[in-house]
């Protein structure tokens, strides 16, 4: 009887610790297994490393996920900046334009999370100037007090979200996310699966 295949192994790179929890959930949906996952100290500190992932991505497969932001006006030329020879073996994608967008993508399991109507979440996340900023605003009319309470930073706080705004993120990222639906709302989340099956299948060739 043959042996059944080992899922790939990924490892992976990124920005923080909501980006962890998405990476890990895109990597299962395409049939791999996450390793260690390196960064989660920011973006100059993920720019930083980027050419020591790439050549580790000589010898094995590897996912990096950056935000897009406002660096650069869309996500090839972002990838073009930062490491102009991708190693076969890595897989750089770029959320368009924060990965806030990619949760918002499954709009209608958001509202639920959120507490607040499915019509207010755009049906094209991606044209969001500033998805983070659209999350808390959505937190901010919600109906359950809790999720205003952990999401939407507190007046005079200085800070640009609530307290638990991103363990709430990673709640939902983990439980209720569903990528194949978000897939369908975001380009450069279909990328990034696309480009982590096609990883996870050359592993197993």
């Amino acid at each position: 009887m043959p042996e059944t295949p080992q899922p790939a192994i990924l490892t992976a790179a990124v920005e923080g610790l909501v980006d962890e929890v998405v990476v890990q959930r895109l990597i299962g949906f395409a049939g791999g297994t996450t390793g260690t996952v390196y960064g989660r100290q920011g973006k100059p500190h993920l720019r930083q490393q980027i050419g020591g992932y790439n050549r580790a991505a000589h010898y094995s497969p590897w996912c990096v996920l950056v935000d897009l932001d406002a660096d650069a006006d869309c996500a090839p030329t972002l990838r073009e900046e930062w490491l102009p020879g991708v190693a076969p073996q890595l897989c750089l994608r770029v959320a368009v334009r924060a990965v806030e967008a990619w949760l918002l993508a499954d709009a209608e399991t958001l509202a639920g999370f959120l507490s607040v109507r499915r019509t207010r979440i755009p049906a094209n996340p991606e044209q969001l100037p500033d998805p983070k900023r659209f999350m808390i605003d959505m937190a901010r009319r919600s109906r359950r007090r809790a999720v205003r309470k952990d999401m939407v930073p507190r007046p005079g706080s200085g800070r640009r979200e609530g307290p638990a705004y991103t363990s709430r993120l990673m709640e939902f990222a983990d439980t209720e996310w569903r990528p194949e639906v978000a897939a369908r709302h975001s380009d450069s989340l279909d990328r990034a699966i696309r480009c982590l099956r096609r990883l996870v299948g050359a592993s197993h060739g």
